[in-house]
């Protein structure tokens, strides 16, 4: 099948400033060209209808409450939100009760992720429980400070992987271009906490992305481009259209996908003027970071329901938390909760040992325990694949449950999801096959 290709030529190039950080943010209003009218004659053009953008009761409360100087508009622009993010002890108990172990986690820490929370996800939050799961993604304790055995800032290896900078290539046909080292809301247990948040903004490094850009074009094996960070969706629209412009421009790349928080913590962000610049570069495919079934608000259900429409695939991405989502009963809830807005569940995630995360890491039995409580309780669309990223670079590698018990005879053993054993022929799988079975007449 041809591939059509849209030329980089159709949209400007980002400046320098066309991202959005803690001190550069551009204007609502995107830049067109100054037409001349003939003032005779009007033009009178229908606009395509979009729904409004929904505000739940507890978020408009919240607003009203906290933010009373923002109107309705201004709340749903996501450049408000990032405006108006809390970062600093100061800004957070102005809107909750910040317990001790929070409060001395907020204090200046040099190399320790920095704390930011839009408004919106911040209306989410227990006011007064510091061990409210979502609120333990997002607020920072004193635990962070503690290394144990076997983490390392960056687990991963990632660096090492690193050919050109903001490119990863691990994998044969597919690379990780970070493309922003912003974000909008950091979760405690990033695996980028190393180098996110820490440069002041997200403003738009044009070199690095070409040098990028020209490993992908050099590097034929490369069929698959996963743009992640930072959240690429902190960027601008003309940003992200002119980079993936490029990007579509690379005959051997065959598909893109993009990795993100940002429905998840700032809605808003999933403008109609996003799906539409978004739906420009099929086949393009996006991963959402989803942890607890309490970010499945009303907001969230229509920023994921604006991408599908756009026809992009949505898959979820969730790391297996210590008391957050490691029980059956909520991992149930959130998945189910997923299916319904239209995203899959793709992959569960053995938290990453990054510095200061031990306090979120589960036995690894636990996430086989989570497999064994959706796999056969729930649809199959349902169960993610539970993977651990093996530390030192050696990637995803896929963790099951005991399914296959072994062998006896020439059956193979199987135990199913009511721990039943079953027993399925398998001559040829074993040393003595071949019997040959006489026809009968």
């Amino acid at each position: 099948m041809k591939k059509d290709i849209l030329a980089s030529e159709d949209f400007e190039p980002p400046s320098p400033v066309s991202g959005l950080g803690e001190h550069k943010v551009e204007s609502g209003s995107d830049s067109s060209p100054e037409i001349k009218e003939n003032p005779k004659i009007i033009s009178i053009q229908k606009a395509p209808h979009f729904p409004r953008f929904r505000c739940s009761p507890r978020t408009a409360a919240f607003r009203k409450r906290f933010f009373p100087e923002a109107s309705p508009t201004e709340w749903n622009d996501w450049r408000w939100q990032l405006r108006a993010r809390i970062r600093d002890i100061e800004a957070l108990s102005r809107i909750l009760t910040p317990s001790e172990e929070e409060r001395l986690a907020m204090t200046p820490a040099g190399h320790q992720l920095p704390v930011a929370i839009t408004p919106y996800f911040a209306s989410l939050l227990d006011r007064n429980n510091p061990f409210q799961p979502i609120r333990r993604t997002v607020l920072p304790t004193t635990a962070e400070h503690l290394s144990s055995p076997g983490e390392a800032a960056d687990p991963l290896a990632e660096d090492h992987d690193s050919p050109v900078p903001g490119i990863v290539h691990r994998y044969p046909d597919r690379v990780l271009f970070l493309v922003t080292d912003f974000c909008s809301t950091y979760c405690r247990y990033c695996t980028r906490s190393r180098m996110v948040g820490h440069h002041g903004g997200a403003s738009t490094n044009l070199a690095r992305w070409e040098e990028a850009i020209a490993y992908i074009e050099r590097t034929s094996t490369v069929r698959d481009v996963l743009l992640s960070g930072g959240d690429p969706l902190t960027l601008s629209d003309e940003s992200l259209a002119w980079l993936l412009s490029r990007l579509r421009q690379i005959r051997h790349v065959e598909f893109l996908r993009i990795g993100t928080k940002a429905p998840v913590v700032l809605p808003q962000r999933i403008t109609p003027a996003l799906a539409r610049v978004l739906k420009k570069f099929h086949p393009l495919w996006m991963s959402i970071h989803f942890s607890h079934p309490e970010e499945l608000t009303p907001e969230v259900s229509q920023a994921c329901e604006r991408l599908a429409d756009a026809g992009i695939p949505l898959g979820s991405q969730t790391v297996l938390l210590s008391g957050i989502n490691d029980d059956v009963t909520t991992m149930k809830a959130l998945v189910h909760g997923l299916l319904k807005i239209r995203v899959k569940p793709y992959y569960l995630y053995q938290c990453d040992p990054i510095l200061g995360s031990a306090h979120f890491r589960t036995p690894v039995e636990k996430g086989l325990e989570m497999i064994r409580g959706l796999r056969g309780h729930t649809t199959g669309y349902a169960v993610p694949t539970y993977v651990i990223d093996a530390p030192g670079g050696g990637g995803k590698i896929p963790l099951l449950p005991e399914y296959y018990l072994g062998r006896e005879g020439e059956d193979v053993l199987l135990k199913n999801y009511q721990d039943r054993v079953f027993h399925y022929p398998d001559s040829k799988g074993h040393s003595g096959a071949g019997k040959r079975v006489e026809a009968v007449a």
